[in-house]
């Protein structure tokens, strides 16, 4: 059984670049700082950090995530929603499309809403 998570962060964040003299910029920097704001100018966004990871590869990545989470093999799954194991595996490595109805099983199966397989 899936525990309770905290309730998601809803404030919303917007992200500010500036363009200036680089003392000027400094102070600006001191200024957010004591504001309560975050320095991420040396942080790298998650899209460049994990380029093999795109919106094509999504669906087959969160069906392999949320097996592994249910720690289930594929055959094991395959047993569960009567989905073939080399379709599975053609899904988790995005050279075969899940769909909805086959959504639905997965996510029956692995405890999830199947609408994060689409």
């Amino acid at each position: 059984m899936l525990e309770a998570t905290k309730n998601p962060h809803t404030e919303d964040v917007q992200e500010a670049r500036f363009m200036g003299p680089a003392e000027k910029i400094a102070k600006l920097a001191q200024v957010a700082k004591s504001l309560g704001l975050a320095d991420i100018s040396d942080s790298v966004p998650w899209r460049d950090a994990f380029p093999e990871f795109n919106e094509e590869s999504a669906p087959g990545v969160a069906l392999r995530g949320a097996r592994r989470k249910e720690s289930l093999t594929q055959i094991e799954l395959a047993k569960l929603t009567g989905i073939p194991q080399t379709h599975i595996s053609e899904m988790e490595n995005g050279k075969r499309t899940i769909g909805k109805q086959r959504a639905k099983k997965l996510g029956k199966a692995l405890n999830i809403n199947y609408r994060v397989f689409l």
